[in-house]
């Protein structure tokens, strides 16, 4: 980050942009303007806090949870609320929200970084464990599954875990880190996939109003660079180690194609969203049927949720079985096949085997 820091810097010897008065200490990626530090500051807080009023993120008195991993963008995004909680007084409480899936070596250093937070920024901190929702931690999956589709399980099995711990608290919203870059990979990625569901609406700025937990992305139009340089000016306190399971992860392509783009036109990260925002589904395209699964009573469009699906592969040795298009039990003889015996021939109760503690 030094090293970003500096060349930020290298070749700034302009009066800053905005205020005309101190010096230029760096160059904003999204604008490409000259500004010194104060100023960077200021524009940065001002345009998130304008993201927050003009999409209505926050009512007065409600309980916000703060998806928190210890990394650059929910470190910031913490860091932020809270400031713009004291100063425009939105009226809001505020809590730390944590996923410990059992990474030994990444997940339990970033945690510490976490409990740190906790203190600096005095907001009460949840954490919700993979091993106590669903029995198995990320380093026991990998062990069984291998490297390939290991993103696939732990991506189901966090989005459940933050709302059961959001469940917990008893929050009104769940606030999450993801900012314009992630927002740009996901739209190219429901693209490439012919995901139209997600698609439609995977750049709205508040999902899951009808589910338990509605969640809200305060930095949906707030560059990943911004946040980096924000965190390393600011001296905030995050993890910055990628995880160790998702090196060949599909959306890792995505984000390299991403920042190619931006190198060459930084407005396109915005375009694509605005892209996205744009797109119309027809209506004679078929869309999934929201319901509850059958099993946790967790939203799902098919009698199991995508998690139940997947927990039973893996209790049963099988965890391939919910990798790939197929979307839950789609008839009753896969529904008998699922209470049929394990592997050791003692006949298993599914209903013991649910995937978490908390019902919505």
């Amino acid at each position: 980050m030094e090293e970003a820091g500096a060349k930020s810097r290298r070749g700034v010897s302009c009066l800053c942009g905005i205020c005309n008065n101190r010096k230029a200490a760096l160059k904003r990626p999204k604008t490409l303007q000259q500004i010194c530090r104060e100023c960077f500051y200021e524009v940065f807080e001002e345009e998130i806090h304008q993201v927050i009023v003009k999409n209505h993120l926050f009512r007065p008195g409600e309980r916000i949870a703060v998806g928190a991993s210890g990394g650059k963008d929910s470190t910031v995004l913490a860091y932020v609320l809270s400031e713009l909680n004291r100063r425009h007084n939105y009226g809001l409480d505020l809590f730390l929200l944590s996923v410990d899936e059992g990474i030994t070596g990444y997940r339990d250093d970033s945690l510490e970084t976490v409990k740190r937070n906790e203190i600096q920024y005095g907001l009460p901190l949840q954490i919700v464990s993979y091993k106590d929702l669903y029995g198995w931690t990320m380093d026991e999956i990998v062990k069984m599954i291998g490297l390939k589709n290991n993103c696939t399980f732990c991506g189901v099995f966090r989005r459940q875990a933050l709302d059961r711990g959001a469940a917990l608290l008893k929050v009104d919203k769940l606030a999450t880190g993801h900012n314009a870059d992630d927002m740009a990979e996901t739209v190219l990625l429901n693209i490439l996939r012919g995901d139209i569901a997600r698609l439609s609406r995977c750049t709205a700025i508040i999902t899951g109003e009808d589910g338990p937990i509605p969640r809200c992305k305060p930095f949906k139009y707030t560059y990943e660079k911004e946040i980096v340089m924000y965190a390393y000016f600011k001296k905030l306190d995050y993890f910055s180690t990628e995880c160790i399971y998702s090196p060949n992860a599909y959306r890792g392509f995505a984000r390299e194609f991403i920042k190619d783009l931006e190198r060459i036109r930084p407005r396109a990260i915005l375009d694509i969203i605005k892209s996205g925002e744009d797109f119309r589904i027809s209506t004679s395209t078929k869309m999934p049927e929201q319901g509850t699964c059958e099993r946790c009573g967790y939203i799902s469009s098919q009698k199991w949720c995508k998690a139940c699906v997947l927990l039973e592969g893996l209790n049963r040795g099988l965890p391939k079985l919910g990798i790939g298009r197929s979307r839950g039990l789609d008839n009753e003889t896969e529904k008998r096949e699922m209470k049929g015996r394990s592997s050791d021939g003692q006949t298993r109760s599914i209903e013991s085997k649910q995937c978490g503690t908390l019902d919505f």
